[in-house]
């Protein structure tokens, strides 16, 4: 349980997500995984990390179960940060990171494979931001690196999800292969990857991030002030303790 890191094969290193039952992580989670990704990438000797996950899913979000039982606004700071760091481990991983997912990819999911370089799904994947039925707002910057503006803007108001091959069809997912094949094909875009240069490979991934049209650090730091508004106006708790199906407070 918790966060861990193999090296199955020369230049590849594997950042695996276990937080049984759903993966939706815990404060201290999201700082484990940025950690490890950061560390990974860091290393001279890789050149590609793939991201994945063990159990149901890839990753359901924050464990809204924590922010429950904790009084006071701690939770909801502790998660709006370590979300924001290990999204931006991702993005700023030095070499490329190749997402696996398998499940549902929800919520805090959605910004770890949206800042991914490369995402490999299996036949059952699904992806969406349930957010409005958590009483949080956020990763809208992500989502939009995967499906059109007009798409991405439906989903975000309806909590509605996608598939691996809907996803496939806007090009943002790679490929979509059946759940038991999804380690091979994700190691084998990884091997490919890891095959470059390992200086260079830095140089590409340094130099794609800085023709990025948005900055997703800060486009993600403006979203997470609507989601602290939200819990001091007292919506967010209510909405989240309900998950979005009491009608009649939402009136």
């Amino acid at each position: 349980m918790g966060v861990s890191t193999s090296a199955p094969e020369e230049g590849v290193a594997v950042v695996t997500v276990d937080f049984p039952p759903v993966n939706a992580l815990p404060v201290q989670g999201w700082y484990d995984l940025a950690a490890a990704v950061r560390t990974a990438g860091a290393d001279p000797g890789v050149r590609c990390v793939v991201l994945t996950a063990e159990g149901r899913g890839f990753n359901a979000g924050v464990d809204i179960k924590e922010m429950q039982r904790t009084d006071g606004p701690e939770a909801l700071i502790g998660a709006n940060r370590g979300c924001f760091e290990a999204f931006a481990a991702v993005y700023e991983c030095e070499v490329p990171v190749v997402a696996a997912v398998h499940g549902f990819c929800l919520g805090g999911g959605i910004g770890l494979v949206g800042n991914a370089d490369a995402i490999v799904a299996s036949d059952d994947a699904t992806f969406g931001l349930p957010e409005l039925d958590r009483g949080a707002l956020g990763a809208a910057t992500h989502l939009a690196r995967l499906v059109p503006q007009h798409l991405m803007r439906t989903l975000y108001y309806t909590s509605r999800t996608v598939t691996a091959q809907e996803l496939h069809r806007h090009g943002s997912v790679w490929s979509v292969v059946p759940r038991d094949e999804l380690p091979a094909a994700a190691l084998g875009l990884a091997r490919e990857i890891a095959a470059k240069d390992g200086y260079l490979i830095r140089l590409a991934k340094a130099a794609i991030n800085g023709i990025d049209p948005v900055d997703v650090r800060r486009s993600y730091r403006f979203e997470q002030g609507f989601t602290f508004e939200a819990n001091l106006s007292g919506v967010a708790g209510r909405v989240r303790d309900t998950f979005g199906t009491d009608k009649e407070q939402q009136a």
